[in-house]
């Protein structure tokens, strides 16, 4: 439970939607830090979100839930990342105590869930990689607005970028990226559960599921 000094609460702020992306991160960070976290599922989105928040801010803090079904790919960019930047990764495990079999409901009906309640619960503020153009239920993604489902501020700093934008910051950058996205996979989420194609329809493919839950609001 928050103490009273940490509650968060979900007063009117400024307008956001005019600001750059380094400049929602500067205000996020200037207000919540260091009860602020980047969520990281080593896509190319967060490779260059890491990039932007520790160049601002070399003791930020990123995390990542890590159901165990991940692609070795993904899991050799997060050491990348993590030698190429210095920074330390929090981890929030959301594979089955009880050894319970793999499945695409359970992982991402409870397990990833569940994590990402004890990831924020100590936080009043998240940063995630949602982009509007992925998905139709990212459209209406602002670049800061109050996640009322955990009681903290959502930011999505690029959430107006379009993919080519984050292709040219990685170029111009020199930011390490997944090499899944090279291989046709847009999206990248659990190896059992994730195919190549183009913005999420690799997620879940021959099912209606467009979300795992973690950003749905109820």
């Amino acid at each position: 439970m928050r103490g009273l000094a940490s509650v968060v609460s979900a007063e009117p702020v400024d307008d956001l939607e005019t600001f750059s992306a380094e400049g929602v991160l500067s205000h996020v960070l200037e207000r919540y830090h260091p009860r602020l976290a980047l969520a990281c599922s080593f896509q190319k989105e967060e490779a260059v979100l890491i990039d932007m928040l520790l160049k601002l801010e070399p003791a930020a803090r990123v995390f990542t839930i890590d159901t165990g079904a991940l692609f070795p790919e993904t899991y050799q960019t997060w050491r990348t990342l993590e030698t190429h930047y210095g920074v330390h990764v929090e981890v929030f495990d959301a594979q089955s105590p009880d050894g319970q079999p793999w499945s695409a409901s359970y992982c991402c009906g409870e397990r990833k869930v569940a994590a990402l309640e004890v990831a924020l619960g100590g936080l009043d503020g998240w940063i995630t990689g949602l982009r509007r153009e992925q998905a139709p239920t990212r459209a209406g993604a602002r670049k800061l607005e109050f996640d009322a489902r955990h009681s903290v501020w959502k930011a999505n700093p690029i959430a107006d970028w379009s993919e080519q934008k984050v292709w040219d910051y990685i170029a111009r950058h020199e930011v390490p990226y997944n090499p899944l996205h090279d291989r046709g996979y847009a999206s990248i989420g659990c190896a059992p559960c994730t195919q190549p194609a183009s913005g999420r329809e690799g997620r879940w493919s021959g099912s209606e599921k467009t979300e795992c839950g973690i950003h749905l609001d109820g």
